[in-house]
């Protein structure tokens, strides 16, 4: 009978014994993995802060200004504002023809305005 209790508790001090090596290694699997994710996190909040950095930099009136000069192009104006209407006629090619620009209200746009429900 003592024999039976001593075989069954080695095989259980054995099954401890592998379960604690098989926790072990998922731990390290784990902590590693969680290492590998550390790091690409630190690698895509550099990225986006060089994307911000560009992004502030590319979007800037002067930077914008000066390549549409160097592509020769005018700044807009009202006087210039064409808008394309089609002709009235199927096989027509559409017409431009200039538009003016509504004048602006009477009194004072910026007043704001009472809204009742």
């Amino acid at each position: 009978m003592s024999n039976r209790i001593s075989v069954l508790v080695t095989a259980l001090l054995v099954c401890c014994a592998l379960a604690l090596v098989n926790s072990q290694f998922q731990a390290r699997r784990l902590m590693i993995e969680l290492e590998r994710a550390q790091a690409q996190e630190r690698q895509l909040n550099l990225e986006y802060a060089q994307l911000q950095l560009d992004q502030s930099t590319l979007g800037k009136n002067a930077r914008i200004d000066t390549i549409a000069r160097d592509l020769h192009m005018v700044p807009l104006t009202a006087a210039r504002t064409q808008y394309m209407t089609p002709d009235a006629t199927p096989d027509a090619t559409p017409v431009t023809r200039p538009v003016t620009r509504p004048e602006a209200p009477a009194g004072n746009v910026n007043k704001a305005r009472a809204v009742t429900p």
